[in-house]
């Protein structure tokens, strides 16, 4: 077929505008190939900053940036209710149908807020209701997080460097703290780090997984060559992260392309677990390459900003 790809009948259907589904976009963008982004909300969300938005007040505007100013009249808002894979139709909330050749699925994972915001809005209305809960944990005598994953950890670390004389209980079903795929030290740390800002830990409860897609290594979704998985849905044994969200969008558009072009299918191996977890602004661990960080360079790279500044940048956005 030439080195050329051929975008003929092509339309790529990016459903989930996260961090998988806004670079398969960029990607697609990028490449010349014709493509839709299909989000519930009118802007992305940087989600790693979300915790801070819900206790620091006037941060979470920081948190969203629209998608029009982006990618223009290749963003579509509105709620996937059901996809065709015979007639390959992506159909919308109100009737609207979007005909797709090739569709990537970067539905990520249906998390409560603050953590995530999965709701048909404007960014105006998700701003406000941050703005909302940062006024709940002002006014509450106490606070309880039920869930010791990094995001509990995180949201703990959070509101007691906030609020340093909240009383803060962090609820988790296992001894162990963040994702168990961390070092031992690192999720060690972790633990000493809540204890260090004094939040009370209650460990050792039950808790029930989410399910996700069946993916193969080219991320396809289990019987269906033309539909990838991307993020927080896909079934790929590592910690769900924003970063590897991104790495799987490598991977899908990579391989949408190739298969345009005949070429042979990329595959995605889950490499050593690289995680940084901001412990408040002030704070951080994390790991990288199996070796233990430095709590003073984790809080540089990502505890003061939150990599916010990467987001923007990457929507060819100036931040407010």
């Amino acid at each position: 077929m030439g080195s050329q790809v051929s975008v003929d009948n092509v339309h790529v259907v990016v459903v989930g505008g996260g961090f998988g589904g806004t670079a398969a976009a960029q990607q697609l963008k990028s490449r010349g190939i014709p493509f839709t982004l299909i989000d519930l909300r009118d802007a992305f969300h940087h989600n790693v900053a979300a915790l801070r938005a819900s206790v620091q007040s006037g941060f979470a505007q920081q948190t969203f940036i629209p998608y029009l100013k982006t990618f223009g009249e290749n963003f579509l808002q509105g709620r996937v209710v059901w996809v065709d894979p015979v007639s390959q139709i992506v159909a919308l909330d109100g009737g609207k149908e979007v005909h797709y050749s090739h569709l990537i699925l970067c539905t990520g994972t249906d998390g409560p807020f603050p953590g995530k915001y999965n709701m048909v809005a404007s960014y105006q209305t998700a701003i406000q209701k941050y703005e909302d809960i940062v006024k709940e944990v002002q006014a509450a005598g106490s606070v309880l997080v039920v869930g010791g994953g990094s995001t509990g950890v995180e949201m703990a670390a959070e509101i007691k460097t906030e609020y340093p004389d909240k009383k803060v209980i962090l609820i988790h079903s296992h001894v162990g703290l963040a994702d168990p795929e961390l070092l031992p030290s690192v999720r060690q740390q972790a633990k000493e780090v809540l204890l260090e800002k004094g939040v009370e830990l209650l460990l050792d409860g039950c808790l029930a997984e989410n399910g996700s897609l069946k993916v193969n290594v080219h991320l396809q979704v289990e019987g269906y060559d033309n539909v990838y998985a991307v993020g927080d849905c896909a079934n790929v044994n590592e910690p769900k992260m924003a970063y590897h969200a991104g790495l799987h969008a490598g991977v899908a558009v990579a391989n949408i392309t190739n298969s345009l072009m005949g070429k042979h299918l990329e595959s995605y191996h889950p490499g050593c677990v690289t995680m940084l977890l901001a412990m408040g602004h002030d704070d951080g661990v994390g790991q990288f390459n199996g070796l233990r960080l430095p709590r003073c360079l984790v809080t540089q790279v990502k505890s003061k900003n939150l990599l916010l500044w990467k987001s923007w940048k990457e929507m060819g956005q100036k931040a407010p």
